[in-house]
Parts: structure tokens; sequence; C-alpha cells
């Protein structure tokens, strides 16, 4: 059962529309539940008991209960609602590290997630919000140095004002479609894969 750790499944709206990319646990719950049903590579729609029959063999991911192997789907369209994409791209830590392609905004280097802060650029102890405007990615070391001072009193320089990305400025980084199912529900010029809602 190698799916459970790795494998997200795209959430479509009764439209067709990307609205979340959801981890497997609650994809089957959605399915089981009859709030969604699962498309197969044909794009044919089951629900839980008809996606329960298919055969899980010749698929990379799959699910062990006691009584069967459940092939994990890539897609599910939901049966219950409309929920449309966001249009804003919602201010959270993930994507403050991808605005600022996790790299340090005051030495410019790239580090992996674990090992960046985030920086207020005029401290809170000043005034400053937490907004896109005002948060930074920054290394443990640099964040030290500036402590609770702005970059000018710090002497440090910013890489880059920072400020609101759209969807579209995060496209390069967030990289490629990991699934090939996923493909004919993108739309790279309107960015709707990248509309959509992550799930913590």
């Amino acid at each position: 059962m190698t799916a459970m750790a790795s494998s997200r499944v795209l959430i479509l709206n009764r439209s067709y529309q990307p609205v979340q990319v959801a981890r497997v646990q609650r994809a089957f719950g959605l399915l089981y539940s009859g709030a969604a049903q699962a498309l197969d590579e044909n794009f044919q729609a089951f629900d839980f008991k008809s996606w329960s029959e298919l055969s899980a063999r010749a698929h990379d991911d799959t699910i062990s209960t006691s009584q069967l192997v459940l092939r994990v789907p890539r897609i599910l369209v939901l049966q219950t609602y409309d929920k449309l994409p966001r249009t804003r791209v919602r201010f959270s830590r993930q994507n403050i590290y991808l605005r600022d392609n996790f790299t340090c905004q005051y030495c410019a280097k790239r580090f992996v997630r674990q090992k960046l802060n985030l920086d207020h650029v005029v401290p809170r102890s000043q005034g400053g919000r937490t907004t896109w405007e005002n948060v930074v990615c920054s290394c443990v070391r640099c964040n030290l140095t500036k402590g609770g001072r702005t970059p000018q009193q710090a002497n440090m320089k910013l890489l880059k004002k920072p400020k609101r990305p759209s969807w579209h400025s995060l496209m390069p980084i967030l990289g490629q479609v990991p699934y090939k199912e996923w493909l004919p529900f993108i739309d790279p010029v309107a960015a709707s894969y990248w509309n959509t809602e992550l799930e913590s």
C-alpha cells in the first residue's frame, strides 16, 4: 500500500472544473459516501461499489482492506455541490515559500522548506502586519541577524519587494502535472489547475 503517503487525487466540481487536490484518505471518504464518483482513464464515472469491482491489477497505486484491493482514483467528480475554484492565492506558509521560490530574501540562497523561516519585513513590534506585502522567506541565520529590526535598520537588503502573487506567477515553480489523467482538465492558459485549493 504505497499510495497513501504520496498520491493525490484531483477533485472536480460538477462542471468538471478543478477545485481541490485531496489526500487519498479524503478521496475515498468522498467516494464511499456517494459525495463523488471516480473517473477511470477513459473518463467513465464509477460509484464506490462499481469502482471496487474494477481490477486493481496493472495499476501503480492501490490500497488494501481486509476484503479487497482498491485502485486509487486519479480524479473524482463531486456530486453534491458546485464549488467554484478560488480566484485568489491563499495567504499561507506554503504559498509564501512558493512565491519566494524557497529562497532566503536576504542572502539569496535556496533552502529546503525545513530550513526556512518566515520574516516580517517591518517587525510586528514596529507595527508591521502579517500580509503578502510584509512577509518573506528567510533562512534561520538571516532571521536571527535581522532580529526585530527592519532591513534598513539591520543593514540588510531585500532580494525583491514582497507582493501578492498571481496563479500565473506560481506556475513555473509548481512544476509538472503529476498524473497524465489530470491533463484534460488543466488549462495552462487559464491556470485552472494552479487555482485549486490544496488540502493540508
